[in-house]
């Protein structure tokens, strides 16, 4: 491991306090009383308070110093005075551990007193400190000049997600954004239990991914020598649990798709799924929409929401329109009572790319998504799917070619897929089986599986239910006006980091003087490097040999660039 001159000094510097009988990492328990942000709310003169946090500036005059304590509520200044902490002869606290064996990023424990400065700031006085643990790595440190510019922000994503613990200490808005995240999962929990439903927990570890449509993570288990896959969903699990005499269940469940990543889609997702017995599609559109409403409150304190330049309004009731009136309204085509080649053509004359892999329900699917879904901007119900897109949602009670379904789309964006559940168990094998057809076929979101316990379980009788499921990490980018899932999640799965690579000193001055120019003629290179033949040999294709330059002949003659 190579390490920066920063990181060698605070080392030393861990070392000379072990010298001086200081423990940098001390285990004993620190009795703080007050955070930040109550000592600004409860201040008072002269107050004694223990608080602890870690060290963020500080301003050194000589034999006093004014500094920043962060805790988890905030920041706070303190104030360190030589003679009111080493009130005797032996000045060396302050004049040795506090100016040179402190650094920005140590966390410290204070005992102090209360007072304001002359401009009326409330400070803490120090009597005394505790180192309770030494920063080997100096922070990445924003700075904001004299005309209110911020210098060497912390701002690059690649390097905010894979650091998230640096991430939170120097940029404060970020944490703001999770403390909202657990704001929505307390009031969607506070929702459905006041209600009178029972959280549940299902298996994350599953003998058959089922419950939708997607590529799973497949592992092994050893002692029963049989595949397993991670979730895709917990659906069929809960709907068990109905069958089981539950009249109201709800999970918030880790879900894992073995599919592609972007801005919208995380590999590792999570999604609340919640099912009531005795009720139907439209009772849960009544439930949802006041579920949102009550949501954005608890999160934002109104009903409104910002996202990118659109204001939302997620105050009840919303708009709602059925998939075929959607299609029409758009593209001016009727869906209804029309064939898959029907369809198909009518997909084609729109420009939208199809193939004979999809089926009838693929293609609606296709031309809403295309031409009606980017719609959609204030909170709207899309009901009625087509039976080929539903397989696990009941008929239509008025149109044997439809379902009781709906979709809320908020910006163009799918937040909430529910059902009147079908629970007639002969339906629902011929369902599984031409979902199977389809796969075979060829169409990569149909089932490859079908679970015959859960179809057991519908055996035995499933009371009239209706589920809901809501992506809870996109309503959040929603309710906090995130346009990346990766701002949303604590940890999101990141490309394997690239170690940098170990190169010879002769290739990192050539790599410097290639860097400086850009492109360069071979021969100026070499000439620049000052390196003789059989070095300069060595070092080029070293260069080429890692990847991090080219050489690349023209008609001017050979010239190298950086890759």
């Amino acid at each position: 491991m190579q390490l920066s001159e920063q990181e060698l000094v605070r080392r030393e510097k861990l070392e000379k306090l072990r010298g001086l009988g200081i423990n940098p990492y001390p285990a004993d328990l620190f009795p703080l009383d007050h955070t930040s942000k109550q000592i600004k709310s409860e201040f008072e003169e002269g107050k004694k308070v223990v608080i602890a946090g870690r060290l963020m500036s500080r301003r050194i005059q000589g034999n006093a110093s004014f500094a920043e304590l962060q805790d988890s509520e905030g920041r706070i200044q303190v104030y360190f005075n030589r003679d009111e902490i080493c009130t005797g002869e032996d000045k060396s606290k302050y004049n040795d551990v506090y100016k040179k064996l402190l650094d920005i990023g140590d966390f410290i424990g204070i005992e102090g007193e209360l007072f304001k400065t002359k401009v009326g700031e409330k400070t803490v006085m120090v009597k005394d400190f505790t180192l309770l643990s030494k920063a080997l790595k100096p922070l990445p440190q924003p700075r904001v000049d004299a005309d209110g510019n911020v210098h060497d922000a912390f701002t690059d994503p690649e390097q905010r997600y894979r650091q998230r613990y640096a991430d939170l200490v120097v940029n404060p808005h970020v944490k703001e954004v999770f403390v909202k995240r657990t704001k929505l999962f307390n009031a969607m929990r506070q929702f459905f239990n006041d209600a009178g439903y029972f959280e549940v927990e299902t298996p994350i570890l599953q003998p058959i991914p089922g419950g939708a449509a997607a590529r799973p993570f497949i592992t092994h288990h050893n002692s029963l020598d049989i595949p397993l896959y991670m979730r895709i969903a917990n659906e069929l699990y809960l709907k068990r649990l109905i069958v089981g005499g539950f009249d109201g269940v709800y999970e918030f469940s880790k879900n894992f798709r073995n599919e592609g990543m972007d801005r919208t889609h995380n590999p590792e997702f999570t999604a609340m799924e919640i099912y009531v017995s005795y009720k139907d599609y439209n009772w849960m559109m009544d439930f949802c929409e006041q579920l949102l409403e009550h949501c954005a409150i608890a999160v934002n304190g109104t009903s409104e929401a910002t996202f990118g330049e659109h204001k939302i309004n997620f105050k009840a009731p919303y708009k709602r329109i059925s998939m075929r009136d959607s299609i029409l309204e758009f593209t001016g085509f009727d869906i209804y009572n029309k064939t898959e080649a029907e369809i198909r053509a009518a997909a084609k004359d729109m420009g939208i790319e199809v193939d004979d892999t999809m089926g009838k329900g693929k293609l609606i699917d296709e031309i809403f998504g295309e031409k009606c879904e980017g719609n959609y901007i204030q909170p709207t119900f899309i009901t009625d799917y087509p039976k080929e897109m539903s397989p696990l949602c009941k008929e239509h009670r008025d149109n044997p070619e439809l379902t009781e379904r709906f979709e809320l789309m908020v910006c163009g964006k799918e937040i909430a897929n529910a059902y009147s559940e079908l629970n007639d168990p002969i339906d629902q094998r011929e369902r599984f089986e031409h979902q199977l057809k389809l796969a075979q076929k060829g169409d990569d979101e149909a089932t490859e599986f079908i679970d015959f316990d859960f179809l057991r379980a519908l055996e035995y009788g499933m009371p009239p239910t209706s589920g809901m499921g809501i992506g809870m990490d996109r309503l959040i980018m929603f309710l906090t006006n995130n346009q990346s899932i990766q701002e949303v999640l604590f940890f999101p799965q990141m490309k394997p980091e690239k170690k940098p690579l170990a190169i010879s000193d002769d290739a990192k001055v050539v790599l410097k003087a290639l860097k400086d120019a850009e492109k360069i003629e071979l021969s100026e290179l070499k000439a620049q490097s000052g390196l003789s033949n059989k070095k300069w040999d060595k070092t080029i294709k070293e260069l080429t040999k890692n990847k991090l330059a080219k050489v690349e002949k023209t008609d001017d003659g050979l010239f190298v660039e950086v890759v």
